[in-house]
């Protein structure tokens, strides 16, 4: 395996947590790759071990045992403030709750991960007020979160998650708050993004919005019970 072409790589994952005296598995035996751009949906009931698996992709949990790789560095191996920095410039994350600080303006709030980069303060509000523009925002940057619509805070979310230029973009439920046309409209900024070389991965319970992702993988019971890119291997890109 061409470890360059792979941005995720886990190998018999497993992952326990200790809850008052008994042992709850969250991931079993756990086996599968991600190639740079691709854009895939995890899908799977309340309970199933997809955040679990979203927290050990995103680095914010190490595995009980297994391999997990990202951009080919063991985040076992690594010491706290490694996966930070790891996190920092590798990963861009989306939640449902949107999580923008509400004493921030939009604007300050998508610099946020740029200046805790140590970029400048002008460079960063530059580059804050281009992603906020790509996402239709330009006329809302001085407002606070809760001027926004949904729809609105959910852009934003995706300009903070993207302004680092992050080689993988996470999405947790990033619909599950809007109408359903909103939803879409946000999951045709991902699949734009995807388009630009990101990989994207969203986690989701909602079996619609999982069709959309040329992969689908499935997990229940903390095992993956389908993988459609097992069955239909992605191309290599050239």
């Amino acid at each position: 395996m061409d470890n360059t072409t792979y941005c995720i790589r886990m190998e018999h994952v497993a992952k326990e947590y200790a809850m008052a005296e008994v042992d709850v598995c969250a991931l079993r035996d756990v086996s599968f790759s991600v190639k740079n751009g691709e854009y895939i949906t995890i899908m799977g009931p309340s309970g199933s071990g997809k955040s679990t698996l979203m927290n050990m992709i995103g680095c914010l949990d190490r595995p009980s045992s297994g391999i997990v790789e990202i951009n080919g560095k063991n985040t076992a191996e690594m010491s706290e403030k490694e996966l930070a920095y790891l996190r920092n410039r590798t990963v861009g994350f989306v939640f449902q709750q949107y999580f923008l600080l509400p004493s921030m303006t939009i604007l300050e709030n998508v610099m946020l991960p740029l200046r805790y980069r140590g970029t400048d303060r002008r460079e960063s509000r530059e580059l804050a007020e281009e992603a906020l523009v790509r996402m239709g925002l330009q006329d809302r940057l001085n407002h606070t979160p809760s001027e926004l619509s949904g729809g609105q805070k959910q852009r934003a979310a995706i300009a903070r998650a993207t302004v680092t230029k992050p080689r993988i973009i996470l999405a947790d439920e990033p619909t599950g708050a809007l109408d359903s046309e909103t939803g879409k409209h946000v999951l045709e900024l991902f699949k734009q993004i995807n388009q630009e070389g990101t990989t994207v991965i969203i986690v989701t319970h909602d079996s619609f919005i999982g069709s959309q992702a040329p992969r689908q993988i499935s997990i229940f019971d903390g095992r993956i019970i389908k993988d459609t890119g097992q069955e239909t291997p992605v191309p290599e890109t050239t």
